[in-house]
């Protein structure tokens, strides 16, 4: 049975998986979902002997139902390969008292890579699925990792142009020298004087623009995201969720059907709804830990009911997480409304022009499975020398903004349950911070004579990520006002 997809915002509105990949975001800036979620047609235990790529075909399978089994093993078999430094994939590792699942295995040392090595090829497929000649343009905005990980996964597809805005002073120096080396003829990247919310804000005005779309039609392009907006971003996501449970069940730790829980380091929603996804499709999980740093714009959500985006934004050292407007909960927003297009629209609306909106009670009750914690500056650099210093081993700021909140959660609730950590980035990312946290002495140490540094302490070889960077030309250097990314937009497609 072929699956739906359904705007937020207007009942109406409805696509097949490849249409709603496609197309990004849905007209009046809704997200497209599923109207159900299908239910695993495969055990658990026989799940847990199948490999990464296997697993992954049988969640997709459920999910992008006008796919052939031949087009997503194509896409699958093409994304999940040597591009990842490990034939594993997504290695779950025993450290600390959790179960730290490492997503920086791929092309660019973030768990970005987990759905943007895939998604170039479900675009392609889809396109030719739906007979578009137009060349689609990808319209991105980053708070760090998705910029990279969507340019390598771009850079000289045919058929395709990527262009993505980031906050010129919100990324780390080596995130930002990963992005403005990049090479390929057809991407393009911006620095914008201004924060995430602000880029991200200016790409849905883009997308969400009737007459843009029409002057870019008569002009051979169509817009797409890479942004977690973009479905054929989430779903690849709840893959890892069911690698990780299986591999628990695969090595003893717990039997099929028990229950583990989650604890995602979250900025726009995207990866911790994944999770919520694969449970809906009948993974075992109890509860869902949204860890936030400073910007905790989630943590009080989860605490009041109320969505209050009206505050100071703060760089911290966790800066894909630097967010105030996280899309992706509106998915959830609309779920918790029983799927009513009407009032989430309404409450999307009070959030534009208010900045504000408080749930219902009724809703409210429907988030019982989510815990909100946050974890300040000196918490997570405290976790980061503590985790290091009693197993010996070096997590990034955004995974130790969740162990931090883990430690919480189990002194506040006493709860054992065995617990996955979305490790979503490798140390050697952000390696001024965590060699900081671990010792200030190194802070008089240049970027790269801590990664040298940071290799020496971990025992882990240097990612050929942050290697091919080293002595890497600078091609981009556009900077912009938030006011001027339309225009920089069409200068580069020459429109």
């Amino acid at each position: 049975m072929e699956l739906i997809y359904r705007s937020t915002r207007n009942a109406n509105e409805t696509a097949t998986a490849s249409q709603a990949i496609l197309k990004g975001l849905a007209n009046e800036g809704g997200l497209f979902v599923p109207d159900s979620i299908p239910a695993l047609d495969v055990s658990l235990e026989d799940l847990a002997k199948m490999n990464y790529q296997q697993v992954a075909y049988e969640v997709m399978k459920l999910m992008f139902t006008d796919f052939t089994e031949a087009e997503l093993k194509h896409c699958i078999d093409s994304a999940y390969d040597s591009k990842f430094d490990t034939p594993v994939i997504a290695p779950l590792v025993n450290k600390a008292g959790a179960y730290y699942l490492e997503l920086f295995h791929g092309s660019t040392i973030a768990f970005k890579d987990m759905a943007l090595s895939i998604l170039p090829y479900l675009l392609t497929t889809s396109a030719k699925k739906n007979g578009v000649k137009n060349e689609i343009v990808i319209l991105t905005a980053t708070s760090g990792d998705t910029c990279k990980a969507a340019l390598a996964g771009f850079a000289d597809v045919p058929g395709t142009k990527i262009i993505v805005f980031y906050p010129k002073h919100g990324v780390s120096p080596i995130q930002e020298k990963q992005m403005v080396t990049q090479k390929g003829d057809n991407t393009f990247v911006v620095g914008i004087t201004g924060n995430f919310d602000d880029a991200q804000t200016g790409v849905k005005k883009m997308f969400s623009d009737a007459e843009l779309a029409k002057y870019m039609d008569e002009k051979g392009y169509q817009f797409s995201s890479a942004n977690s907006i973009n479905i054929g971003r989430l779903v690849p996501q709840m893959v890892y969720y069911v690698y990780a449970y299986t591999r628990l069940v695969a090595d003893g730790t717990i039997k099929a059907g028990d229950k583990i829980n989650v604890d995602v380091p979250t900025g726009n929603f995207g990866n911790i709804l994944a999770a919520y996804y694969a449970k809906e499709m009948g993974l075992p999980i109890a509860k869902f830990i949204c860890a936030s740093n400073d910007n905790k714009v989630l943590f009080d959500f989860f605490q009041t009911g109320t969505y209050d985006r009206n505050r100071e934004f703060i760089l911290t050292t966790s800066p894909s997480m630097d967010i105030l407007i996280s899309s992706n909960l509106e998915r959830l927003i609309y779920k918790i409304a029983g799927n009513d297009a009407e009032k989430n629209s309404e409450l999307m609306k009070e959030l534009t022009t208010d900045g504000v909106y408080t749930i219902t009670d009724d809703m409210k009750a429907k988030l019982a499975e989510f815990y909100g914690g946050y974890a300040t500056e000196a918490e997570t650099a405290a976790t980061i020398k503590k985790v290091y210093e009693s197993d010996d081993y070096i997590i990034d700021t955004h995974t130790a903004v969740a162990a931090t909140v883990y430690e919480k959660y189990v002194a506040e609730t006493g709860d054992k349950t065995p617990t996955v950590i979305a490790s979503t980035a490798s140390p050697y990312k952000f390696t001024r911070s965590v060699m900081n946290a671990i010792d200030p002495e190194y802070d008089s140490k240049t970027d790269f004579e801590l990664v040298d540094e940071l290799e020496k302490l971990s025992g882990v070889k240097v990612p050929q990520a942050i290697e091919d960077i080293r002595s890497a030309k600078v091609l981009h250097d556009t900077v912009c006002d938030k006011e001027d990314m339309l225009a920089e937009v069409k200068g580069f497609l020459n429109i």
